[in-house]
């Protein structure tokens, strides 16, 4: 068995390698080839805490996966991190297990890829500002998938407290990003000036009022993944002119946000525009004017997690990265 950890990845595979692979999963989807069972989440209510277990199959490619995945909220006060977790390749063929690698980085990277796929499909061509409301780990990738499709000039950082938001701004400039960045920690003034929004965060209540959105905003909604949470508020669903989701299965169990409006009766689950992959196969018609505002909702689902597995697998077999270890 190969086992890859985290630098390893991180110096291997790229957000442009996580779009393209991401994106061929999304048409491989339209095109049933792929076996993806419910996910099961365990929580931990007195920690605030999750683990989810998370199946995939890809018939074509003989290649099945299975990610585990922790998300902790009070790690940071321990100096551990808030989510950990790995994944497990299996050649769907004789059934050899033939990879372990680790799956915070790629959980943040195929995240950060499909709203940069989603961006690319919904938002409106000549972006410029894109406002980030959450600055912690998972941010950063949303932030280089939408940097990969679109000519961003300005990033504006919104963060409870400032210093989070400056330290996230400078790991931009550490990491080679060439682009202006403010912070600004009234929220309100901040939508009002976006043309997309990135929201990453655990709220359980919504982090921005609709009736701030300019028309023709696009946002990525990736944070919450529990019925209880909510990123966006019922303004923001009632003007979206077209809401896609990663996947309606997921959703439907854990965007808490679209469970609530569909809860009050004012919006149900049949107006969901699309799931994202019949976007990407051409299916449907994605942006009609510069005037529309668009909504992604992202939960996650295992394909995700085993297109990039895939990726990373065969570029590590290729220049003989990671270790061979006998189980």
């Amino acid at each position: 068995m190969l086992v890859i950890n985290e630098k390893q990845i991180q110096n291997l595979y790229s957000m442009s390698e996580a779009i393209t692979e991401v994106t061929e999963i999304l048409k491989a989807k339209e095109q049933e080839k792929l076996v993806n069972p419910h996910r099961t989440v365990i929580d931990f209510s007195e920690r605030e805490a999750s683990a989810l277990y998370m199946p995939s199959a890809d018939l074509e490619g003989n290649v099945a996966g299975v990610k585990v995945v922790t998300i902790f909220p009070r790690n940071p006060a321990q100096g551990k991190p808030t989510t950990q977790g790995v994944i497990l390749l299996t050649d769907a063929t004789n059934g050899e297990h033939i990879a372990m690698m680790g799956a915070s980085y790629l959980t943040r990277l195929r995240t950060g890829a499909l709203s940069g796929i989603a961006t690319n499909l919904l938002a409106k061509k000549d972006s410029r500002t894109l406002v980030v409301i959450g600055t912690g780990a998972m941010a950063f990738e949303q932030v280089l998938g939408v940097l990969a499709v679109r000519p961003i000039e300005n990033i504006i950082l919104v963060n409870r407290t400032s210093e989070k938001a400056e330290a996230f701004g400078e790991k931009l400039i550490r990491f080679g990003v060439a682009v202006s960045w403010e912070v600004e920690l009234n929220v309100a003034k901040a939508v009002k000036k976006a043309d997309i929004i990135c929201c990453a965060t655990r709220s359980n209540e919504p982090v921005f009022e609709g009736a701030e959105l300019r028309p023709g905003t696009h946002i990525n909604g990736v944070g919450s993944y529990l019925p209880s949470m909510r990123e966006v508020d019922e303004t923001t669903v009632m003007r979206a002119a077209k809401i896609v989701v990663d996947d309606l299965a997921g959703v439907k169990d854990e965007a808490g946000e679209l469970i609530h409006c569909a809860k009050s009766g004012n919006w149900s689950f049949d107006q969901v525009y699309g799931e994202l992959s019949e976007l990407a196969a051409g299916d449907k018609q994605i942006r009609q004017s510069d005037e529309e505002i668009t909504f992604f909702k992202s939960v996650g689902a295992a394909y995700f997690d085993l297109a990039v597995a895939k990726g990373v697998y065969a570029k590590a077999r290729a220049v003989g990265a990671g270790m061979e270890v006998e189980i």
